[in-house]
């Protein structure tokens, strides 16, 4: 079993590092140097949003003027939160030689992020190759996604990581690194939760001294789980939870210096079967993970860096798709999820089709951006849930005093009495119904 679950982690390790379409190296020399950008400060919101996009490899900002300002307007219609890494989806190499900083596409980003209304969070990942053994002056994108920096450059990229907090103050939230990405030890078949533990600190230090009101969150590591049974403090009918990633969280938590959050990433499916029992009833595996890291952390804000729940190849359509989303986010309300982003698996222009993406290549509004629009009005963080129930189980439902959501999670019609009306849902159909007053 322990093989398949390593085999599994790199596997879906670098199926998200190809979708981004890096290969071979490049020459990364550093610009002129220039002022930080300006950046309208994000609006002011009576609650925290709870929900939000990361931008990946293509996005908005890059886009043809006519898509860029239709994403601009569904992006912000409903202020998101908005998250980018500082090397890498979408922008270069921040310091390609040390001392020598490029942040021009990492400014454009930010500058997208906040015309857009977003209110910004930042990925601290991935590390210019120097610190990570390769050559000053060029950028190696075939490993960017797999090599931590070494022990001896952990002050250099809490040095970079301060860099970029004095570039953006506007900027408050800050997940350091991604994955555990180059944190594996293959000699003791674990995590190295001790090395990332370390960095971690460096960092925490480093921006809390640039601004004592950053928030920093770790350990962002990728949560796996098993079809089969096996020595684990955490399992259920969706699978059995790899320990070492337990393990590592829990040293983490051990041994960091602050946190003000805790974040992990995962997907439902198991690294043998997909989704078990089945598609709907594998999304319980999120809320039972969000318990765990709760009552570990000691009830510690929990946020979901990236959530996956289709299978490759699965074929479903794009209700389907939006549906089993839908259920996945009414997990995370429920479990009290802090922040939860979604993954944006934006195409470059010219693609044929997007699944899952928010809009598509030509700018046009994708299914899932009423989701994300509807759960940030109707869901942010801290909303009292109500209890509604619902005559058939294939209809799940979340409440709140003024509005309710349901999601058909059965490829018929169904017709089902909920919070006291009858309704006739569509096969995957997600509909949101007003109640009470306000």
């Amino acid at each position: 079993m322990a093989v398949l679950l390593v085999a599994g982690i790199m596997v879906y390790a670098g199926t998200r590092g190809s979708r981004d379409g890096y290969k071979g190296g490049e020459v990364a020399e550093a610009g002129p140097s220039q002022p930080p950008p300006s950046l309208e400060p994000p609006p002011k919101l009576d609650n925290w949003p709870r929900w939000g996009v990361t931008h990946t490899q293509y996005s908005a900002d890059t886009a043809p003027r006519p898509v860029t300002e239709q994403a601009r307007g569904i992006l912000g219609r409903v202020p998101l939160l908005q998250n980018q890494h500082i090397m890498g989806w979408g922008v270069g190499n921040p310091e390609p030689s040390p001392g020598q900083y490029a942040l021009a596409q990492l400014d454009r980003r930010m500058k997208f992020i906040s015309s857009s209304r977003g209110t910004p969070v930042i990925t601290l990942c991935c590390a210019p190759d120097w610190m990570k053994g390769g050559q000053a002056g060029r950028t190696d994108w075939s490993k960017n996604h797999t090599v931590a920096p070494e022990r001896e450059h952990f002050d250099d990229y809490a040095k970079l990581a301060a860099k970029v907090a004095r570039q953006y103050p506007t900027v408050k939230h800050y997940m350091v690194w991604n994955e555990f990405k180059g944190f594996w030890d293959p000699t003791t078949n674990r995590w190295d939760a001790e090395g990332y533990t370390e960095m971690y600190n460096k960092v925490y230090d480093a921006l809390k001294r640039v601004d004592g009101d950053i928030q920093v969150g770790g350990p962002y590591v990728p949560i796996e789980t098993s079809a089969n049974p096996g020595p684990s403090e955490l399992s259920g009918p969706w699978g059995t939870v790899d320990q070492r990633a337990l393990d590592a969280i829990e040293y983490w938590i051990q041994h960091k210096k602050g946190a003000d959050f805790i974040v992990v990433d995962g997907a439902s499916m198991t690294n043998e079967k997909g989704n078990i029992p089945d598609d709907f009833a594998a999304q319980a595996k999120f809320g039972a993970i969000t318990s765990w890291l709760r009552k570990k952390s000691n009830d510690m804000p929990v946020w979901w860096a990236e959530w996956y729940n289709e299978p490759e190849n699965s074929g479903w359509s794009e209700a389907k798709r939006t549906a089993l989303q839908a259920a996945t986010m009414m997990e995370f309300a429920r479990g009290g999820v802090t922040t939860a982003l979604y993954w944006n698996p934006q195409q470059k222009s010219g693609a044929r089709e997007c699944h899952g993406c928010v809009w598509d290549a030509d700018g046009r509004e994708m299914p899932m951006a009423g989701l994300l629009s509807g759960f940030t009005r109707w869901f942010p963080a801290g909303v009292a849930l109500e209890q509604v129930q619902s005559s058939d189980a294939r209809v799940k439902v979340l409440a709140q005093a003024q509005q309710v959501v349901m999601v058909n999670s059965a490829a018929t019609d169904v017709t089902a009495t909920v919070d006291g009306k009858q309704v006739t849902l569509k096969p995957y159909e997600i509909r949101w119904s007003g109640r009470g007053q306000g």
